[in-house]
């Protein structure tokens, strides 16, 4: 996907050259190896910042939540379904937006890079289908499709669902993944060892909100975990308050969630946040047959109330 760059740049150009937006949000380098990070751009002469590659996995979506300026954006599969979250839940509207649509082969697991590597990743060099990181001990070089973040590897939505303008052709559409597999194997777990598994997977946890301030979704003006009156948890590292908070998150997520990985991406611990979020889809799916942001033409399926909605639930 190094490609792109060059079309993002020339797009972006185009764009604030003919007045057609105000600002073009897309990616740049990071300071820090394998951690791209948005970019901001107002002028026509400032567009050689942006670039792309396969470390480019924040959802810019997060950037556009009621801005009154014409804004281009940079925008993988993911990213365009959590735009027409937004344009579908008031955030902006479709008129504001320019597209630049990224036909997406994935994002790299950066720590799944960092494991393998075993240890501090002080320069990685990505080339068509490798990666080349070097660290304290040594040089080591990685296929990109294996070191693939878990969302990734089963998305089935890897084109944007709206677009103004394609840096390039489609990409095939992964088919027969499963990406609900490892959902229902803790769904077969006993209370007892579903207790213990969520107590681990969750135990890392320091509270710092990367998850919640990376994702898309979390736009409140105050979040749940910050209200004081009434004061929904504490501010511990009680495990019921740690739990508290990434399931609550989670169910408002609901029929939302775009499996983007931001989440995942953001955690400085690594937890595999998304173990929540997948359930909850899986059941959308199942139950309304629901994926979020594919289309502005229908509420989300938590949205809206049908006569013929299944009621087994309730019996």
């Amino acid at each position: 996907m190094l490609e792109y760059t060059n079309k993002i740049q020339e797009i972006a150009k185009k764009i604030l050259s003919e007045g057609k937006v105000d600002m073009v949000i897309g990616f740049r380098k990071g300071t820090i190896p394998m951690m791209s990070e948005p970019c901001f751009v107002t002028d026509a002469d400032g567009v050689g910042e942006l670039s792309f590659d396969s470390n480019c996995g924040s959802n810019l979506a997060n950037y556009i939540m009621d801005r009154k300026e014409k804004i281009g954006i940079v925008a993988k599969g993911c990213d365009s379904r959590n735009i027409v979250n937004h344009i579908i839940e008031n955030k902006i509207k479709r008129e504001q937006l320019y597209i630049i649509g990224i036909p997406c082969r994935g994002m790299v697991d950066r720590h799944a890079v960092g494991a393998a590597l075993g240890g501090e990743i002080l320069e990685a060099v990505e080339n068509a289908d490798s990666l080349v990181v070097k660290g304290v001990d040594g040089e080591a070089t990685y296929s990109l499709v294996d070191m693939l973040q878990d969302n990734c590897k089963t998305c089935t939505h890897r084109n944007p669902v709206i677009v103004d303008e394609m840096v390039a052709d489609k990409v095939e559409e992964q088919q027969d993944t499963n990406p609900y597999e490892d959902v229902k194997k803790i769904e077969a777990l006993s209370p007892e060892e579903k207790t213990a598994y969520f107590d681990e997977l969750l135990s890392p946890c320091i509270r710092c909100y990367a998850c919640r301030n990376a994702c898309p979704l979390c736009y409140c003006p105050t979040c749940f975990v910050d209200e004081s009156r009434p004061q929904w948890l504490g501010k511990s590292q009680d495990i019921t308050d740690v739990k508290t908070f990434h399931f609550l998150r989670a169910y408002h997520c609901s029929g939302r969630c775009t499996e983007c990985g931001a989440c995942e991406n953001a955690c400085p611990m690594g937890i595999k946040v998304r173990q929540l979020t997948k359930k909850l889809n899986m059941d959308c799916l199942e139950t309304w047959g629901w994926e979020a942001g594919l289309t502005v033409d229908a509420r989300p399926a938590l949205d809206q109330y049908n006569l013929n909605d299944p009621e087994e639930f309730i019996k």
